[in-house]
């Protein structure tokens, strides 16, 4: 059972996309794939909650909007093919899509490393860099918002930046933090090191 705070923090989480033309367009294109397990997180999700809590009138937001999702039976070539789809769709965003099913490999044929495979979409979330970041949105066929978060909302709201160890070494951590500008962006962030 949710908590109370918890359950505020995600009808909070989901008014602030609601009034975002920019996510809820995203959201839609990307519903209209068919996927059975996606939302759209990071960068996206948690530069349009800093920004709205920030009070910035013309909202920083994020570069690119990633799409996570999770089908073991996908081919890797899937992930390209609805990465073009979606530039299709919206050709004015950088779409970043990922099959969380298929990490482990980007882990072993680009840094060197073993981990295991991850087993659903928020067993991906959940490796993502700082708790924070761990959250994902999408919508579900008849137009309603639902929330991903598998540390929960606490430190997104109440804009505090972590090193989630999970995956990520505190090295890529430190190296996120800085080349991000969190600090520059967000002055009121709370950043641990």
């Amino acid at each position: 059972m949710k908590s109370t705070v918890d359950a505020d923090y995600e009808q909070q989480l989901i008014s602030i996309v609601t009034s975002s033309e920019r996510l809820m367009e995203a959201l839609r294109a990307v519903r209209s794939l068919g996927l059975s397990s996606w939302c759209i997180g990071a960068g996206a999700i948690r530069c349009a909650v800093w920004d709205f809590l920030h009070g910035f009138v013309r909202p920083v937001t994020s570069e690119d909007i990633d799409v996570a999702y999770f089908d073991a039976a996908a081919p890797p070539e899937h992930e390209s093919d609805m990465q073009e789809r979606l530039h299709v769709l919206i050709p004015t965003v950088s779409w970043e899509v990922t099959n969380q099913a298929h990490v482990h490999h980007w882990f072993a044929n680009t840094l060197g490393l073993e981990v295991p495979p991850l087993v659903c979409l928020e067993d991906g979330l959940a490796t993502w860099p700082e708790f924070a970041t761990c959250v994902g949105v999408y919508m579900t066929y008849d137009g309603s918002l639902k929330v991903i978060a598998p540390y929960g909302l606490a430190d997104l709201f109440e804009m505090r930046v972590r090193h989630n160890p999970r995956r990520a070494s505190a090295s890529i951590y430190l190296h996120r933090v800085q080349s991000k500008r969190f600090s520059q962006r967000w002055p009121r962030l709370s950043i641990i090191i």
